[in-house]
């Protein structure tokens, strides 16, 4: 079995010193040196991926193309695009090899800066625009000159405006989850067509210092009930990350993995390695799933069959994702965040049209709009929420899939924290690039989606930065006796008391209703772990202003040594 296989290397990896060569880099170059670069010009790239081919010379009016897809239609194909063509077969690893090594500063300048080029006012390759920036001033400005004329007034309406911002975000959540309820029901089960009628889909794992994950991964993938010769597998390695390429070696020549090695450039992120590896991508449909993930064997169906109903404007299905890792405190808190996240928040925005931000997982795109949008953003940490509320503006539409992908979750508080720290910075990122054109993004999202993305993503961010304040507030009130402190201590107590009692509610109440009551309990832990965000929050603001493009890695595999 390929799993086995892959368990053989992963168990000599350990005595291994150098990254051993891939694909082509194992074959005998001669053919490929006797090219000529003139006859494969680098404009005909896409074509030369998806159609598995690469021109090599010119021979008496005759074109010499190597192809690693000798089938009569792609023949046919060749020869209609260039003329009379004679092919040479050769192995898809290495044809995929050698083009990357030929055309790989455009690759890698196109995964980086795809997004920043043609659209900048959507990337977040700039942090903040001068105008964000004076309008941020100017408030700051008027907030500590308010301070300082009007102390007490200005005081107790800042604090009270506080509030009204945790009151608002809480209640937002809370009609979310109540409409989101509504169409929290499985739908019946399809199957996406006959075999024969099923589409080409591309699963595409970024994997970074995780070659102890291979085993397992490559087993659940191949699990997967789908035709292979319709799966196209694409593993998107580090090229520095020698352990992990020494493990997926032995996946590179066994259907339906590709392996892909990404060149070291800045920014090292997830969005960026899988914007390279999209482009090796010849699926109409493509999902990005990470190195624990454990799908259901029919989701890629599912998605088909839903693709199938959905309007052309429905660009994107998320799938639900649940974490089943929970022996630790810190790991049921976010098992339960995520119950209510994707098992109601999420349902609530697509029932009424709200931009939704993405998981980091389980995305399934149409790949030609996922082209036409440019992908992912390379330089936002959480490209997942960020490309969700992208395709709103620009006018498509994300929706729900009745699918669950198995996770894991942190099992320890330290890795939570810089977990939920990189998220958080990434919203602040989201938050910032999506505010810097009020109007156009009214015109694509309308009126709900507009206030809907400022009290979902914005509300998510002021109120973990604003949780603990309105806390000291309260604290520091009940020190002293004066009528100001008292006014103060009761705005900031109506605040966080009646803020956290909701989301209490929602964490018991979320999860009995999901049918994970013995679970239940813990949901009353809610305010300490709202705190615990809130540390997160700051940490990942700190991040945004020193390290706005820094990917915080967190580890998988922990909790199932064993199994990995």
């Amino acid at each position: 079995m390929a799993f086995e296989a892959v368990g053989d290397v992963c168990r000599e990896q350990a005595r291994a010193r150098e990254i051993l060569p891939l694909a082509a880099a194992d074959e005998d170059r001669s053919d490929w040196n006797k090219s000529d670069t003139d006859a494969a010009p680098e404009s005909d790239l896409s074509f030369y991926l998806k159609r598995l081919f690469l021109p090599l010379r010119r021979e008496g009016g005759q074109l010499i193309a190597a192809t690693a897809d000798t089938s009569a239609e792609n023949i046919a194909w060749l020869q209609a695009a260039y003329g009379p063509v004679r092919v040479v077969g050769v192995p898809k690893g290495a044809l995929l090899a050698e083009i990357q090594r030929r055309f790989e500063s455009r690759l890698t300048e196109d995964s980086v800066f795809a997004l920043a080029r043609e659209t900048p006012s959507l990337s977040a390759r700039q942090i903040i625009t001068p105008r964000q920036c004076a309008a941020l001033c100017l408030l700051l400005l008027a907030i500590g000159a308010s301070l300082f004329v009007w102390t007490v007034d200005a005081a107790w309406m800042l604090v009270a405006a506080m509030s009204l911002v945790l009151w608002l975000t809480v209640l937002f959540r809370t009609a979310l989850a109540l409409i989101g309820a509504g169409r929290n029901q499985h739908a019946p089960p399809v199957s996406g067509g006959r075999d024969a009628n099923l589409p080409l889909y591309t699963v595409v794992v970024p994997l970074y210092r995780e070659a102890h994950m291979i085993p397992a991964l490559s087993r659940f993938l191949l699990d997967l009930d789908y035709p292979r010769d319709r799966l196209q597998i694409i593993v998107a390695l580090e090229a520095d990350d020698t352990e992990t390429v020494l493990a997926a070696k032995a996946l590179s020549g066994v259907a339906p993995f590709e392996v892909v090695r990404v060149p070291q450039s800045h920014p090292r992120t997830k969005p960026k390695a899988a914007n390279f590896a999209l482009q090796f991508a010849r699926g109409e449909f493509v999902v990005v799933y990470d190195a624990e993930d454990r799908p259901e064997p029919d989701q890629l169906r599912k998605a088909v069959a839903e693709f199938r109903r959905q309007p052309r404007a429905t660009a994107c299905l998320q799938a639900r994702l649940v974490f089943t890792n929970r022996r630790h405190w810190i790991a049921i808190q976010a098992a339960l965040d995520y119950s209510v996240w994707f098992g109601f928040l999420l349902h609530g925005l697509d029932r009424l049209g709200i931009p939704m931000p993405l998981g980091g997982t389980s995305n399934h795109f149409r790949a030609s709009v996922l082209r036409a949008i440019h992908a992912w953003d390379p330089f936002n940490v959480t490209e997942d929420a960020d490309i969700g509320i992208r395709l709103a503006a620009l006018g498509y539409r994300v929706s729900m899939l009745d699918s669950t992908t198995h996770e894991e979750a942190p099992e320890q508080i330290g890795a939570w924290i810089k977990q939920r720290s990189r998220w958080l910075k990434g919203y602040m990122q989201t938050w910032l690039v999506h505010s810097r054109s009020t109007s156009a993004f009214m015109g694509r999202a309308g009126l709900r989606g507009f206030f809907g993305f400022h009290l979902f993503i914005g509300g998510t961010v002021l109120s973990a930065l604003l949780n603990p304040i309105l806390w000291m507030v309260c604290l520091i009130s009940v020190l002293f006796e004066s009528p100001p402190a008292q006014a103060f201590g009761y705005v900031s107590a109506g605040g966080i008391i009646a803020s956290n009692s909701f989301l209490t509610v929602l964490a018991v109440a979320g999860s009995a209703w999901r049918g994970d009551g013995r679970f239940s309990v813990h949901g009353i832990w809610a305010p300490l772990y709202w705190l615990l965000i809130s540390f997160a929050a700051y940490r990942g603001l700190w991040q945004l202003i020193t390290r706005p493009f820094y990917w915080e890695k967190t580890a998988h595999g922990a909790s199932r040594p064993g199994r990995a």
